[in-house]
C-alpha cells in the first residue's frame, strides 16, 4: 500500500509518531492558538454587528441639509492697521432645502444609495394640562422612512401608522407626560401653530434622550406646524456601504452644494472606538499566530537535532536535499492542519458556552454571534500555512546537514 505514498510523507508521519508526546504538545499549542483566534474573531464580529445595529437602526447613514447661515462683517481697524474681517454665525432657524424634489431624484439615481426619504424636523412643545416639554418634531414619509429607520422594529406599543392627526412618541416622553396609546396630545411650535394629535404608537430606541425628545408625525402635519408648506428641512439616505458613508457624503456635498452629514461624522467617537477595537483584535491575532509559529519552529529545530543520524542515513541512501527539506515542511503543515482542526472545535465549544452564559437580565441573548463556516476555513488555512512557514528554517537546516557528519553525530 505504501508504494503509492511518497517517501516524504512516510518519513514525516513516522517522525511525528515516534515523538508522540512532543507532537501532542505542539498540536495542543496550535489548537489553543487557533481556538482563541476563532473565538475572538466571532465574538468581536458579533459585538460590532450588534453595536452597529443599535447605532444605525435609529438614524440615517447620510443626512442632507441646507448649508448653515453665515454672516460676514468687516470691522474698520485703527489708523495704520489692517482691516480685520470677522465671520459671525447668527442663530440658526429652521430652513428648507431648495429644490428638494430635484435633489431627491438625483440621489435616487446614484448607484451607491439604497433609499432616500425627505423629512421635516424642527423644535416644538407637547402640552398636556399644565405640563409641557420640548421635543423634536419629525415629519416623515411613512413608506420611504421605514427604509431609513426600521421604526416598526422599535415599536413597543401601537402600530406603525400615521394619518394627519396621529403622532408616535418615545417611551420616556410617554412616561414623563403620563400618556399612553389613544391619548390626545397638543403640539405647539414657535411659529404659533398648534394641533391636537392622537398617540398611535410608542417606540424605544434604547436611548433615553431619543425616547424623550424624538416624535414622529406625517410629513404634511410637520410642514403645517413648522410653517414650511411643501418644503423639507433634510433628506435622509441609506447607502450600500455604511463604512463608506463619509466618502459618499463628501462626494454628494461637492455635487449638490448641500451640507452632507454622515453617521461617521455624527458618531466619530463610536467609529474611532470600533476601529481601535478592530486594530486591537488584529494585533492579538498576529501575536497569537507568531506564538504558534515560534512553537512549531522550535519543536522542529529540536527534531532536526534529535534526528541527525536518521537524516544522515536518508542522505547516504540517496535521499536528496529537497526530499529531506520536504519531510520537515510536511511535518509543519500536518501539525498546523491537525492543530487547526482541533482549534476550530475548541473555538466552536467556547462560542456555544458563551451563548449559554452571556445573557441579559431578562434572559435574552446579549448579542447574536454568527459562526460562519468561512471563519473556520480561514483559520484552518492560516494555521496550516503558519506551520508550513515555521518549518522552513528547520527544513533548510536539515537539508544542509552533511550525511557523514550527521551519521557520526
Amino acid at each position: 500500500m505504501n508504494r503509492f505514498v511518497p517517501f516524504e510523507w512516510i518519513a514525516a508521519i513516522r517522525f511525528l509518531r515516534e515523538g508522540r508526546l512532543q507532537t501532542l504538545f505542539i498540536i495542543s499549542g496550535v489548537a489553543i492558538g487557533v481556538g482563541v483566534i476563532v473565538f475572538m474573531s466571532a465574538l468581536l464580529s458579533g459585538l460590532q454587528a450588534n453595536l452597529f445595529y443599535r447605532i444605525m437602526s435609529s438614524q440615517p447613514h447620510i443626512t442632507l441639509e441646507r448649508p448653515k447661515q453665515v454672516v460676514t462683517s468687516v470691522r474698520q481697524a485703527e489708523p495704520g492697521q489692517q482691516i480685520v474681517e470677522s465671520v459671525q454665525k447668527p442663530p440658526q432657524r429652521v430652513s428648507s432645502v431648495d429644490q428638494w424634489q430635484k435633489v431627491r431624484d438625483l440621489m435616487r439615481s446614484r448607484n451607491d444609495v439604497l433609499a432616500v426619504s425627505p423629512t421635516v424636523t424642527g423644535p416644538a412643545f407637547v402640552v398636556r394640562g399644565s405640563s409641557n416639554q420640548a421635543i423634536s418634531l419629525t415629519g416623515i414619509d411613512v413608506e420611504q422612512y421605514i427604509k431609513i429607520v426600521p421604526l416598526p422594529d422599535k415599536m413597543v406599543a401601537g402600530t406603525y401608522r400615521l394619518t394627519s392627526n396621529d403622532i408616535i412618541i418615545g417611551t420616556q416622553l410617554a412616561e414623563d407626560m403620563g400618556m399612553q396609546l389613544g391619548d390626545k396630545l397638543r403640539v405647539a411650535t414657535a411659529e404659533g401653530a398648534s394641533r391636537t394629535l392622537t398617540i398611535v404608537g410608542i417606540f424605544d430606541f434604547g436611548n433615553r434622550s431619543a425616547n424623550q425628545r424624538t416624535t414622529f408625525v406625517l410629513l404634511s402635519t410637520a410642514q403645517n406646524l413648522l410653517n414650511l408648506p411643501g418644503s423639507v428641512t433634510s433628506i435622509d439616505m441609506t447607502v450600500k456601504d455604511p463604512y463608506a458613508a463619509e466618502t459618499i457624503a463628501q462626494s454628494i456635498a461637492s455635487e449638490t452644494g448641500l451640507n452632507a452629514l454622515s453617521w461617521i461624522a455624527n458618531n466619530s467617537q463610536f467609529f474611532q472606538g470600533m476601529n481601535a477595537q478592530t486594530m486591537s483584535s488584529m494585533l492579538i491575532r498576529i501575536f497569537v499566530g507568531l506564538s504558534v509559529a515560534a512553537g512549531i519552529a522550535s519543536v522542529l529545530v529540536v527534531s532536526v537535532v534529535q534526528r541527525q543520524k536518521d537524516i544522515g542515513i536518508l542522505r547516504a541512501m540517496g535521499g536528496s536535499r529537497g526530499q529531506v527539506m520536504r519531510v520537515f515542511l510536511l511535518q509543519g503543515a500536518v501539525v498546523g492542519l491537525l492543530g487547526s482542526m482541533m482549534g476550530s472545535l475548541l473555538g466552536f465549544l467556547l462560542l456555544m458556552a458563551w451563548r449559554l452564559v452571556a445573557k441579559n437580565p431578562d434572559g435574552s441573548v446579549m448579542f447574536v454571534i454568527t459562526m460562519e463556516p468561512e471563519l473556520f476555513m480561514y483559520s484552518a488555512l492560516v494555521a496550516t500555512l503558519t506551520g508550513l512557514v515555521a518549518a522552513v528554517t528547520p527544513a533548510v537546516r536539515a537539508a544542509r546537514l552533511d550525511p557523514v557528519v550527521a551519521i557520526r553525530g
